[in-house]
């Protein structure tokens, strides 16, 4: 007898289109700009740290910050002010500037240099760790600025992202463990006399050192813009494939796709994408499942709740 072929259905389909993603990211030229852009920002990163000292104490020298610190412990905020930064404003040497009347006027360019960690630039620079979390680095590119295309899902990704990354708190949180954010506040501050106000503070610095953390920021840009290029070249493979996708009956349809791009896919997939929502759904397993007595695990949660929406899928 013929070998019965196997029909795919919504889940099968969404195993299968995972395969193919994580094919087409990995294999993408812009997977290799955005891992580059990466270390291109962590190797300047490490520079920009030693000059970024020298500059600020260059301009505010460490005996004098002792000298305030010592001033403080005497006559508390009367004798001065110090704060523990990362931020820092630099300006270019003046320059003359000709307006559209031909009037002259002085210009002092300013570079804001930020040292902290981002929120959108965490999703870049740590997306591989985002998705191997489970979650969606790619939630706020995907709407491209759109925000008329943001649904509930999108400000459920966010939240749940901004824990992983630092950005979102709460009172449950295990505050003994560091965030991401936690780390990069940490791991370069410098004691700057003055408050807290970043743009108070000015330090003045030649062309050569201006254009160098001028740079800097650029490379920071870099990161965000490979992780948009990123995103674009994968989205616009996955939006063909999956209307191909939706198109074919049988699981030989999608392996013959697959074979003709040199990417690895077997029936094992939709067995590991499948099988516990089958066996869990069974009215023996789910019934002693649905004791009070027995504690389900993460996946026969998940599973579970999958069966149930393909169930009332199949019915409506």
């Amino acid at each position: 007898m013929p070998e019965k072929r196997l029909t795919l259905n919504s889940e099968k389909r969404k195993a299968i289109a995972d395969v193919f993603q994580n094919h087409f990211e990995q294999n993408s030229p812009k997977n290799e700009l955005h891992k580059k852009a990466i270390a291109d920002y962590n190797q300047a990163r490490t520079d920009m740290k030693v000059m970024a000292e020298t500059v600020v104490r260059y301009h505010q020298p460490q005996e004098d910050v002792d000298t305030i610190r010592s001033m403080i412990a005497k006559y508390n905020r009367s004798g001065g002010e110090l704060y523990n930064d990362n931020c820092f404003y630099f300006t270019a040497p003046p320059r003359m500037e000709t307006d559209s009347d031909g009037s002259k006027r002085e210009v002092v360019d300013e570079e804001h240099v930020k040292f902290d960690l981002s929120e959108e630039f965490a999703r870049s620079y740590y997306r591989d760790e985002i998705k191997a979390k489970g979650l969606n680095p790619d939630f706020q590119v995907a709407i491209n600025e759109n925000y008329d295309k943001s649904s509930p899902s999108y400000y459920t990704m966010e939240t749940q992202v901004n824990k992983f990354t630092g950005h979102e708190t709460s009172s449950n949180d295990n505050k003994t463990t560091m965030s991401y954010r936690d780390e990069w506040e940490k791991d370069f501050q410098l004691t700057t006399i003055g408050s807290s106000y970043c743009h108070s503070r000015m330090f003045a610095v030649d062309q050569d050192t201006f254009k160098l953390f001028k740079s800097f920021n650029s490379l920071k840009e870099n990161v965000i813009m490979a992780h948009q290029q990123l995103y674009s070249h994968v989205n616009s493979k996955m939006e063909k494939l999956k209307l191909g996708l939706k198109s074919y009956r049988y699981f030989d349809q999608a392996k013959s796709l697959a074979d003709k791009l040199g990417i690895a896919l077997n029936e094992g997939i939709l067995n590991e994408s499948s099988s516990m929502a089958l066996s869990v759904y069974s009215p023996e397993n789910l019934a002693s499942l649905l004791e009070d007595k027995v504690e389900q695990t993460r996946e026969e949660k998940i599973a579970i709740a999958r069966a149930v929406m393909q169930q009332q899928q199949s019915v409506n």
